[in-house]
């Protein structure tokens, strides 16, 4: 079941250091949501706080709500595994644990979460992971070899495998396609098309066409300055923010006229 977020007057610090000012926000159920922006703006850095990733930084804490179902992920007692499970998060290089077989890549959430499982499961939750990933055909019959001998699009994609394993409600996309090539990168675009039908997706994409194609709707941070905090530009219909933005800085960095 795919869930709805919503964030409220959100900021992100390090430390002392505001990284990311006042964010509000909604993300519909199955949606594909793209953040954009310049390097720097705190679009990573918003996106981890949807399953509290950046806690992983000593020092870091935010102010206000990430809602996703109406529950707080921020409340009292919430325990930041459990977020974890339900959001999962797919990062920029394909990062499948290099000495794991691509069958227990797939498993390896799973399995920190203590879930113990007679193997017939196992191997139905391989397979299902992989279809879902759009790679079953391409491994089937080397599931025992290493995920590390897999091609960098085939490795992303088995990250996503990993990532759908553990059946999270969201998942997170940190420029999924920036180390990948071409077709990689339009196999990733038709899996995140596909997916939208089960997930709620939110990723981050320095590529302006891959926002435009694979996005439901978009928002676009920017930064005053250096030290400045990131802010929530403008948020909305992906078509409205790359033909008709409400402000001129999004005009500009859509245009390509910025920085």
């Amino acid at each position: 079941m795919s869930k709805r977020i919503e964030v409220n007057d959100l900021n992100v610090y390090y430390s002392k250091f505001l990284a990311v000012e006042e964010v509000s926000l909604v993300i519909e159920p199955r949606t594909v949501t793209a953040l954009i922006g310049p390097s720097g703006c705190g679009k990573s850095t918003f996106l981890r706080t949807l399953n509290r990733m950046h806690e992983v930084i000593p020092g870091a804490y935010v102010t206000g709500e990430v809602l996703i179902d109406g529950n707080n992920l921020y409340g009292p007692g919430v325990d930041p595994v459990l977020v974890r499970r339900q959001v999962g998060m797919v990062f920029q290089r394909p990062n499948p644990f290099p000495t794991m077989s691509i069958g227990d890549n797939v498993l390896a959430g799973v399995k920190l979460n203590n879930r113990r499982m007679a193997k017939s499961d196992a191997d139905a939750l391989i397979e299902k992971s992989l279809m879902g990933a759009n790679l079953w055909k391409e491994v089937k019959d080397r599931l025992d070899k290493p995920g590390s001998s897999l091609s960098g699009g085939q490795q992303q994609r088995l990250c996503i495998a990993r990532a759908i394993a553990v059946e999270p409600d969201v998942i997170l996309m940190d420029e999924p396609c920036s180390a990948l090539d071409p077709i990689s990168t339009l196999a990733i675009e038709d899996l995140i098309e596909e997916m939208k039908a089960d997930y709620t997706i939110v990723i981050v994409t320095h590529n302006m066409q891959q926002a435009s194609r694979v996005s439901d709707r978009t928002g676009f941070f920017n930064i005053a300055g250096t030290g400045k905090p990131g802010r929530l530009i403008e948020y909305d219909d992906t078509t409205t923010i790359f033909s008709n933005p409400g402000v001129q800085a999004t005009e500009d960095y859509v245009s390509g006229r910025f920085g």
